[in-house]
């Protein structure tokens, strides 16, 4: 079994997680942490890109070192680094990179750019949660940021969009209703 680091800073949280794949396909996760960032925000009444930005940097180190102790795992146990690469907010994206292409580098690992849309369009096959992963082909409808689709996941890197928004994404519409009507974020 290979061992993966997965490191995440498209928005507000910060997360990251170590994956064992087997080579026959499928895995385990064996670790799993997510640093929500709730209260940098609450005062905004949404997510500011530049504080998310600082939190990932603030949050991230200690968060790998985490995920990494509760997978029993050294960097040299690794077969590889993978983080979350775009479309998403640039300042934690450039973190979240950042971090796993360092410990890409230092450790001689490889380092994979993960799409954060397709990432999202291919959770349904997550180790654990559908035995052997969710068959192909499936509806995916992604609310995530800007990016407000409904998709057919025909396979691994094939995709068709079959509709989507063009304007507001649902989170910021949903954070400035709320804000009109005086609730907390």
């Amino acid at each position: 079994m290979m061992r993966v680091l997965g490191i995440e800073t498209t928005c507000d949280e910060t997360a990251a997680s170590v994956v064992a794949l087997r080579p026959s396909g499928g895995g385990d996760i064996l670790s799993n942490e997510i640093m929500s960032q709730i209260a940098e925000h609450a005062a905004y009444g949404g997510v500011v890109p530049e504080i998310a930005a600082r939190a990932h940097l603030a949050h991230l180190p200690n968060l790998v070192r985490q995920v990494m102790a509760e997978a029993g795992a050294g960097f040299a146990e690794l077969g590889g680094v993978a983080a979350s690469c775009g479309p998403g907010l640039i300042g934690g994206l450039i973190v979240g990179a950042g971090v796993g292409k360092g410990i890409a580098l230092a450790h001689g690992l490889p380092f994979v750019a993960v799409n954060h849309l397709e990432a999202h369009a291919l959770t349904a096959r997550l180790p654990g949660l559908v035995p052997g992963g969710a068959p192909f082909p499936y509806l995916l409808l992604l609310l995530s940021g800007g990016h407000c689709q409904c998709v057919a996941v025909e396979g691994v890197g094939r995709y068709r969009k079959l509709g989507g928004t063009i304007d507001d994404a649902v989170g910021e519409a949903f954070d400035k209703v709320g804000k009109l009507l005086g609730l907390p974020w």
